[in-house]
């Protein structure tokens, strides 16, 4: 999938079946192990039951069709009817999905689909939040790569869900010259050229390296840490350029409407992703 045709895009987003697929087989392992010997042990192994996914408070859908991905693949043969929809809102004791068959599968599916399910709410739900936050400013609210090892294409994914956007998804799409870079180098002066082809953004912190960033004419600065007078005299010192400008670094919900009033293009937050609180949902057998 080229994930970078989705930086900034106004598309629906999707999840690559293969990648999905890939993080379900690796959860599955890591939770199943050899067996669930419980219910092997207490089950009768021709048992069909049907149960609900309900939630437990109000939150913004985003993992429905994750969660029956998981139950399909511990077993094709169960029933899985969605009776909400991606990116809606539900609320308290509202049934999300009645899903039927072997009590054994489903039994063995239900921790991984619930885990991912309630992990990908509670992160469009928050940014969600965030968006509703910044209106009616024309500012795009982007991700960052502080995720969780191995869940970063269902953590983005429920990002744009929640209204946001994706910045980079991984280190091969774009030039994001950082301040370590930076020190490594020696200083912008020491900056090699670039092929044509490549989307790049430097960071910098203080008006003076913004002002060396933009004798390089790169798509995106990056304003990390900088107080909102500075972004201010940042902005005005672009002009008419068309380089998007990025504030960054320890903007939270109470203080977002701050910075995009600013008129800074893209606002990114770690916090969508790195510290994000799960929804509440359980499984009830009916």
């Amino acid at each position: 999938m080229d994930y970078a045709k989705y930086f900034l895009s106004e598309k629906f987003p999707q999840i690559n079946l293969k990648e999905l697929q890939a993080v379900i087989k690796q959860a599955l392992i890591e939770d199943i192990g050899r067996g669930d010997i419980t219910t092997e042990l207490t089950i009768p192994g021709n048992k069909i039951i049907q149960v609900e996914i309900i939630a437990k408070e109000n939150f913004l859908l985003c993992g429905i069709d994750v969660a029956r991905e998981v139950f399909k693949a511990v077993d094709p043969k169960i029933k899985f009817e969605k009776k909400a929809k991606e990116g809606r809102g539900v609320k308290d004791k509202e049934t999300i999905a009645i899903i039927s068959g072997k009590a054994s599968s489903i039994l063995r599916a239900e921790r991984v689909a619930l885990n991912l399910l309630s992990l990908m709410s509670g992160i469009a739900t928050k940014t969600r939040q965030f968006v509703k936050r910044i209106e009616p400013f024309k500012t795009k609210i982007t991700d960052t790569r502080k995720t969780f090892p191995g869940l970063r294409i269902l953590q983005k994914y429920a990002v744009r869900i929640g209204g946001g956007y994706s910045h980079r998804v991984r280190l091969d799409e774009m030039l994001l010259i950082k301040d370590n870079h930076l020190k490594i180098l020696g200083g912008y002066f020491n900056l090699p050229s670039v092929p044509k082809g490549y989307k790049i953004e430097i960071e910098t912190q203080n008006l003076v390296e913004f002002k060396h960033a933009l004798r390089f004419n790169p798509d995106i600065i990056m304003l990390d840490n900088m107080k909102i007078k500075d972004i201010k005299k940042a902005i005005t010192e672009r002009g008419k350029r068309t380089i998007k400008l990025e504030a960054s670094g320890g903007i939270k919900l109470n203080n977002i409407k701050k910075y995009a009033a600013t008129g800074v293009d893209i606002i990114s937050v770690g916090e969508l992703t790195h510290s994000v609180k799960s929804v509440d949902i359980s499984l009830e057998v009916t």
